[in-house]
């Protein structure tokens, strides 16, 4: 192979690794940005009480960003916060970034999701579940 077949092959590599690495960072950007605006409140340690005590009824999806179930459950979290908006407060809880309230809680398990009413718990969800199943755990509490 020629020296310039091969200086080519090399500039190729490292534009592909250029463009590899700008859209893995689009994405990522992406992502951080869709988990922030996945759900109406993003909970705290400082915060969560009042929040929560702020609605009669919450879903709050604990997690954290390298739990990959917590991950694929976030879409399912998005759309019931679309569609329960004035009914159902959807809010996120990372485990990671807030022990205080995960340990309060005993999250375990991630994800998890603390049903609240009137500020209390009532029920909960533990694991990576359907849509229907969650929408008929909230079913029960808004009657």
């Amino acid at each position: 192979m020629s020296d310039e077949h091969e200086q080519f092959i090399s500039e190729e590599d490292e534009e592909l690794r250029h463009i590899r690495e700008k859209k893995l960072g689009e994405l990522v950007e992406l992502e951080e940005k869709k988990l922030e605006m996945t759900a109406e409140h993003v909970l705290t340690d400082s915060n969560f009480n009042e929040i929560v005590n702020q609605h009669s009824l919450a879903l709050i999806d604990c997690w954290a960003p390298w739990c990959g179930p917590c991950l694929a459950l976030a879409p399912t979290i998005e759309e019931l916060a679309r569609e329960y908006t004035g009914k159902v407060l959807v809010g996120k809880l990372n485990v990671d970034d807030n022990p205080r309230t995960a340990e309060r809680f005993q999250i375990f398990s991630i994800p998890t999701m603390l049903i609240m009413k009137n500020g209390r718990e009532v029920d909960r969800i533990v694991g990576l579940v359907p849509k229907n199943h969650v929408e008929a755990v909230l079913r029960r509490h808004l009657g």
